[in-house]
């Protein structure tokens, strides 16, 4: 029987209409909680789970999201800014337009959900703050310019808010998934020459031989947006397979 770790909790998750962000929510679900799912199109986020239709790169969608929560749910405990977007072009290759359109989804909507749900969190005087960052914020990896750009400033905004509100009540981290058998990156694989090679060298890079799993990666997040782990703050933790120490 799944235990019940989130009973009475409240959750917001974006992207929560597949892969990673669909296991969040369905986990936090299961574990008790009560979880509002946003992403571009909610038709399919888990059941069970509040559907919110939002585009988190607008400040209006990310208020409105946060405001149908706190109505809905009364507050918020467990904000996990999950949706993102992925690029396959060098520095070179990548057009002015791409560029904004990661660094407007990857990071202004971590800005965006953290901005909208503090102010909840501080006046309760409790918070968890997940951000989905990647493996490629901490290291270089080809034909990923844009993405490990936006990835590095995930990283670097977790441990500012983190810094900035420990003490209060409000903790920060972010997760650091390595290459994930997700839609994701099914999408990034459909734009390469021969989508099963790509795919082989995808799998052939990770140590563990074999790419991640959605669920494995929620369930890294649920631990950090569990009391289990109430003394870290601004830590990225990583899941990889090992590929970052091989």
């Amino acid at each position: 029987m799944t235990t019940a770790r989130f009973e009475g909790r409240t959750v917001v998750v974006t992207g929560a209409a597949s892969g990673i962000g669909s296991e969040i929510a369905r986990l936090f679900f299961e574990e008790g909680a009560r979880v509002l799912g946003a992403d571009l199109d909610p038709t399919n986020v888990p059941a069970g789970v509040s559907a919110f239709r939002a585009d988190v790169s607008l400040e209006v969608d990310v208020n409105s999201m946060i405001v149908a929560a706190i109505e809905e749910f009364g507050h918020i405990d467990i904000l996990c800014n999950n949706a993102g977007i992925g690029s396959v072009h060098d520095v070179l290759g990548c057009t002015v337009d791409e560029w904004d359109r990661l660094f407007s989804v990857n990071v202004r909507g971590v800005f965006l959900g953290t901005k909208a749900a503090l102010p909840s969190m501080l006046e309760r005087g409790y918070g968890v703050i997940v951000n989905t960052a990647s493996i490629a914020g901490m290291m270089g990896l080809r034909d990923r310019a844009a993405y490990c750009a936006t990835k590095g400033a995930v990283i670097s905004l977790t441990q500012q808010v983190a810094v900035q509100y420990a003490g209060t009540g409000v903790r920060c981290n972010c997760v650091c998934p390595g290459t994930v058998d997700s839609p994701w990156v099914g999408n990034l694989l459909a734009q390469a020459d021969d989508p099963v090679v790509a795919r082989e060298r995808l799998v052939a890079r990770q140590p563990l031989g074999r790419l991640g799993r959605p669920t494995e990666v929620a369930k890294a997040i649920l631990y950090l947006a569990s009391e289990d782990a109430s003394f870290m703050t601004g830590s990225s933790l990583v899941i990889d397979g090992g590929m970052t120490v091989a």
